[in-house]
């Protein structure tokens, strides 16, 4: 392979013009991971309402067409993944995997599985994001690959939405009739998407979280200043998965999922006040954006998981 970059002369603003283009294709790489999470889900909660004559409204809502806003939230979650910095990415990887851990645990107490993979949205984009940073770092053709990364993840974003849109409009019909094999295939093993999603799930935030907490790690010059941080994020963390957990248990839907993000988000914000950088707050308000962004893209289907 080869590298665009090293073909032209080093003009000023040249560095920073790759480094942007390299943050829009990680980007762009961590949205089509989402927005495969989403088709997927959302093919395996039309069969569970398909096949239940009590859910034919949480069907048709579902399966209602809005043909511009699934290009909309790629851009938008885009944009919002590369302002993000490596940095608060790490963070909120850290933060979600700690609590996904937490919430498996009590899964027996009453959790909801389904709804832990619509909130995991922002925090998969963070997780490739984070990855990809890592993995690539210093590689001498880094924007060629990550240009091949983001085709391929087009790609398969491209081709999750095709089945989703199949099989909302045609998956009763096909079902019936044994026409097609892949409504046949769903049919015969749909139930087990949750399955394939826990397990591409936990694969890519146990690389993510490696790539995290060596990217964290990396900005501190001695063991006392990583002490000096990692005390006090831990302290946070676990306050907040408590109280997460309390609330969860108590109380269900869009209403306590915003407020776990804005309490989670403002968590963030005060611990970086007293060990982070400037931008690290920006960046901060970048993320709840996403977040809140993310939970409004699938209200639809966080809605249907609160009632399954």
């Amino acid at each position: 392979m080869f590298s665009v970059g090293s073909w032209l002369p080093a003009l000023p603003g040249m560095a920073w013009g790759w480094a942007l283009l390299d943050a829009l294709l990680q980007g762009l790489v961590g949205a089509c991971a989402v927005s495969v999470l989403c088709s997927l889900l959302k093919v395996y909660l039309y069969i569970q309402c398909a096949n239940d004559p009590e859910r034919q409204a949480e069907k048709e809502a579902i399966a209602a067409r809005r043909p511009l806003l699934e290009p909309l939230h790629v851009l938008v979650l885009t944009a919002v993944l590369a302002l993000v910095g490596s940095r608060v990415a790490a963070l909120v990887v850290l933060e979600f995997s700690l609590r996904a851990v937490s919430t498996i645990l009590s899964l027996g107490k009453g959790a909801h599985s389904s709804q832990l993979y619509l909130l995991c949205q922002y925090s998969l984009g963070c997780g490739v994001s984070c990855g990809l940073t890592f993995l690539l770092e210093g590689a001498p053709h880094r924007s060629c690959n990550l240009a091949l990364a983001a085709g391929l993840a087009g790609l398969l974003a491209l081709h999750a939405r095709r089945l989703a849109r199949h099989v909302c409009a045609l998956y009763e019909l096909h079902s019936r009739q044994r026409y097609c094999g892949v409504c046949i295939l769903l049919l015969a093993a749909g139930h087990g998407i949750p399955r394939l999603l826990r397990n591409a799930l936990a694969l890519t935030f146990a690389v993510a979280d490696l790539a995290a907490v060596q990217l964290i790690n990396r900005d501190f010059l001695s063991t006392g200043e990583a002490v000096r941080f990692w005390t006090p994020l831990s302290i946070c963390y676990t306050l907040l998965v408590v109280y997460m957990q309390e609330e969860s248990r108590h109380s269900t839907g869009r209403g306590p999922a915003f407020r776990t993000i804005v309490v989670r988000m403002g968590g963030l914000f005060i611990l970086l006040l007293t060990v982070g950088r400037w931008t690290d707050i920006l960046h901060v308000f970048v993320s709840l954006l996403g977040e809140l962004w993310c939970l409004l893209r699938s209200g639809v289907l966080l809605e249907s998981c609160c009632r399954q």
